[in-house]
């Protein structure tokens, strides 16, 4: 295994909508397709990458080095959002980046520092190039924390299945108002079941606003 002492943040240049719809996958298989095609490297340059949902995906094996940053490769790590077209390097994160992403890279950040040290430098590509990309200030961002979010009424995730709840509930009322003997018995029977479904969705939704999520 090779030495691991710096992780390098990067951008794709894509635009906010740049293959909208389409599974991480097919993203990551593109821009390793114009890495390799179009650039004659032997496969994606970066090691991670991090869509505009928060998806991380996987890229170049860490244990082999990327091909990111020129004469820093050696004993880094890549990753590359997704996104950043139209940057300056001095735009702020939330210029051209989602909270989902903002989100995902300081897990990721955190995960690989676990992996290979608290010690890693975390750097940005325009540290090292004149480049706009990732198109902010690690540095400056990575001081930055994430806003607080004192309740979690505030994740919409939350609300819109507490909305789902509610619905349900009145529906099952008016239901079994119009209906007798068996059919109502059905009728709450089926509202039990979809309120269950509805409590473990909300249990791994507030699981996923604890992490950071919306």
């Amino acid at each position: 295994m090779r030495r691991i002492d710096e992780i390098i943040i990067h951008a794709t240049a894509t635009r906010p909508r740049w293959m909208h719809g389409q599974p991480t996958a097919k993203k990551v298989a593109e821009i390793r397709r114009w890495h390799v095609q179009e650039r004659g490297w032997s496969d994606i340059g970066y090691h991670f990458l991090i869509d505009r949902d928060g998806t991380v995906a996987k890229g170049r094996p860490v244990n082999i080095p990327g091909a990111h940053v020129r004469g820093h490769n050696a004993t880094t790590i890549g990753i590359a959002l997704i996104g950043g077209h139209g940057a300056t390097a001095t735009d702020a994160f939330e210029d051209h980046f989602t909270q989902e992403q903002n989100s995902a890279l300081r897990g990721l950040i955190d995960e690989l520092q676990r992996l290979y040290g608290p010690g890693l430098k975390i750097s940005g590509h325009n540290e090292y190039a004149n480049k706009a990309c990732p198109g902010f200030q690690v540095k400056r961002w990575l001081k930055r924390k994430p806003p607080a979010r004192k309740s979690p009424v505030q994740s919409t995730t939350l609300q819109a299945t507490g909305a789902g709840a509610a619905a349900t509930i009145g529906g099952v009322v008016q239901a079994v108002g119009a209906l007798d003997g068996r059919a109502q018995i059905a009728v709450i029977v089926l509202g039990a079941i979809v309120l269950a479904a509805l409590a473990w969705i909300a249990r791994e939704r507030l699981r996923r606003w604890a992490r950071g999520d919306r």
